[in-house]
């Protein structure tokens, strides 16, 4: 692993100064353009489950000199925050979250296409865009991604995977950004990539590139891949419905889903949550679900479904916020 330390050039912060929530939005409007801050933002809005209380704060950093400031005035403030992708895999409880969600912008969204058949890719670029796009110039090795409902930092957080396939096969380096650090090359190695695990688990990292090593490929076969895998999603999965993709990990030996409905749950409701009726790995909100509906439904299945199976399920759905303040 790399590290690159940087001049932060913060003009002068003092780490561990505590700012009440006044003040520290005042300071944070000072480094970034108003366009690229939104306030009090409903966090159903940025989620694909559209549930979740408000955010105090959004931020769009437009560039690595942007990031670098808003993270360390973040971290000398101790004023809390995240990073935020496409807001899919993840579940805001109804108080939202108190701090700032850091959402890189459109400048991390490009992809650059290389003659040794590697491809460079911003964060922010949609996973399913840059496998489309990768298999269009005749590079496989992407195609497990196509339907996968996120971002490229995101599927870097989780080891994003379908079919076989996971970003672990095909990453060749991520560069990113770690608080007092500066920028970090991660080669493989560096990334201990597990089942929708990596080292982005462990403490504030901010992945802001990705190089992948991808293989040439047929055309048409990529294409015919691709089909194949869209199908399969649009029929199995409740792609018409609000959702946060699969919420249970794959236990041994076995499927999350098939567990799941041979213990007859499909359908099952709390509120507004489902398990869907169309892939028991689903949980969708059929209308005003609150993360209180799908966080009950949760554990309602996992506990039938160690009564029925013997088999105790793993949520992979992300949970973070808190609860709603009692008046």
């Amino acid at each position: 692993m790399e590290i690159i330390n940087i001049g932060i050039g913060l003009g002068g912060y003092v780490g561990g100064m505590v700012l009440r929530k006044s003040e520290w939005r005042e300071e944070l409007a000072k480094i970034l353009p108003g366009e690229r801050i939104a306030w009090d933002v409903p966090m159903a809005e940025l989620t694909t489950f559209r549930i979740g209380g408000p955010l105090d704060a959004l931020v769009q950093p437009e560039s690595t000199d942007e990031v670098a400031r808003v993270v360390e005035f973040l971290e000398a403030y101790e004023v809390p925050w995240m990073v935020l992708g496409l807001g899919s895999n993840l579940l805001v409880r109804d108080g939202g979250i108190r701090g700032v969600a850091i959402r890189l912008g459109k400048s991390f969204a490009s992809l650059e296409i290389r003659s040794d058949h590697t491809v460079w890719a911003g964060a922010a670029m949609s996973l399913s865009a840059l496998a489309r796009q990768a298999g269009a110039a005749g590079l496989s090795g992407m195609e497990f991604a196509v339907g996968i409902p996120g971002s490229l930092g995101g599927a870097i957080f989780m080891n994003a995977g379908a079919y076989d396939g996971e970003m672990a096969m095909v990453v060749q380096s991520v560069e990113a950004y770690l608080p007092a650090k500066g920028f970090v090359t991660y080669r493989p190695e560096d990334l201990c990539f597990g089942y929708r695990q990596s080292c982005f688990h462990a403490g504030h990292r901010l992945a802001l590139s990705v190089l992948l090593q991808l293989q040439p490929g047929n055309e048409d076969m990529i294409r015919q891949k691709v089909a194949d895998f869209t199908e399969r999603r649009r029929t199995k999965q409740p792609l018409e419905m609000p959702s946060a993709g699969s919420v249970f990990k794959r236990p041994p030996g076995n499927y999350a889903g098939t567990l799941i409905e041979s213990a007859g749950l499909k359908g099952l409701r709390v509120g507004g949550a489902q398990v869907s009726v169309k892939h028991a790995n689903f949980i969708v909100n059929t209308g005003g679900a609150t993360a209180n509906d799908v966080l009950q439904l949760i554990e309602e299945v996992r506990q039938r479904v160690y009564e029925h199976a013997g088999v105790w399920l793993e949520p992979e759905v992300r949970v973070v916020g808190e609860e709603p303040r009692i008046p």
